[in-house]
């Protein structure tokens, strides 16, 4: 016991009236080192003002901000086995999940509601990145299964927004087992002429990568976010070569067809129920266009007509 930290200070900050500072009040920006007021950032769904940097967004948060008015009906986390391996290593599985569920106030990683979006009646499954890196386990992978069922029954298109480390270490052989059950339910949603939309956050890396986070009819992802199988440093140890800049980013990714569009945040709503009508051959709201400015052209050159 340290008396000093433990009963002179907090009895000397007591009387001076002092009060201890939470440490998570300012959040650096990880590519300017800008420090910005976590409620600015919040009230900015997570992205910095002036880098438009994307930091990691909250499971419940992302489902408020994405459905109409904040309103959806979240979905029952299923009953599964809690350590079927009886897993240690620095410490019991038991113990980690008893304190990411006490950080996290969900049961597991995945969290799914059914709620509208600019009208259009869908489900949402998002990863807490929060509880043990988004890690895919047999309860994360259940409750998967549930939101697919549920978008069977509801008869309507899900949408997935992964952030995850991969396959959890914890659960073995089992958690790979997940992968080719989350298959399955995302065909069962196509062979309903169903629609199923990928939102890449940072990051989607491993087994999550392998298995449905690249079975999207169409895939979106977040500026900036790490998607890929394996990380950038274990490539390079393995071919012993430098890989180019800002590679298994969402932008080198689309440059390389992987994926389809880059959406920032605050346009991920619109541009999700703009995407599902045309797949769902429903009317479409028409976009403003931008008024074209004239520039006239040097002489002798003719101006194209512009469409």
């Amino acid at each position: 016991m340290n008396w000093i930290t433990n009963y002179v200070r907090p009895k000397i900050n007591s009387m001076l009236g002092r009060r201890e500072v939470p440490d998570n009040l300012w959040i650096k920006c990880p590519e300017t080192g800008e420090m910005v007021f976590h409620r600015d950032l919040e009230e900015n769904k997570w992205v910095i003002p002036a880098s438009g940097f994307h930091m990691k967004m909250p499971a419940k948060a992302r489902l408020k901000d994405l459905f109409d008015d904040g309103v959806y009906d979240a979905l029952p986390q299923p009953k599964v086995a809690q350590d079927p391996l009886k897993f240690r290593d620095s410490k019991k599985y038991t113990d980690r999940l008893r304190d990411s569920r006490a950080k996290t106030e969900l049961e597991d990683t995945i969290l799914a509601g059914v709620g509208s979006v600019k009208g259009v009646k869908l489900v949402a499954v998002v990863h807490e990145f929060n509880f043990m890196g988004g890690s895919l386990g047999i309860a994360a992978g259940e409750a998967i299964i549930k939101a697919f069922e549920r978008a069977l029954a509801e008869k309507c298109p899900l949408v997935i927004f992964p952030a995850s480390g991969g396959a959890r270490m914890q659960e073995g052989i089992l958690s790979l087992m997940q992968l080719p059950r989350t298959t399955v339910a995302v065909q069962m949603l196509k062979e309903a002429g169903l629609p199923y939309i990928v939102v890449l956050t940072n990051p989607t890396t491993g087994g999550v990568t392998a298995s449905y986070a690249m079975l999207g009819d169409l895939h979106l992802a977040e500026p900036g976010a790490e998607i890929c199988f394996a990380g950038k440093r274990v490539i390079e140890q393995t071919i012993r070569e430098k890989l180019p800049e800002g590679f298994q980013t969402s932008e080198y990714l689309m440059e390389h067809g992987m994926v389809d569009m880059v959406v920032k945040r605050h346009d991920i709503p619109s541009t999700l129920a703009q995407v599902l009508k045309i797949l769902m051959k429903k009317p479409v709201e028409a976009t403003k266009r931008e008024p074209v400015t004239a520039i006239a052209a040097p002489a002798g050159v003719p101006i194209a007509a512009s469409v």
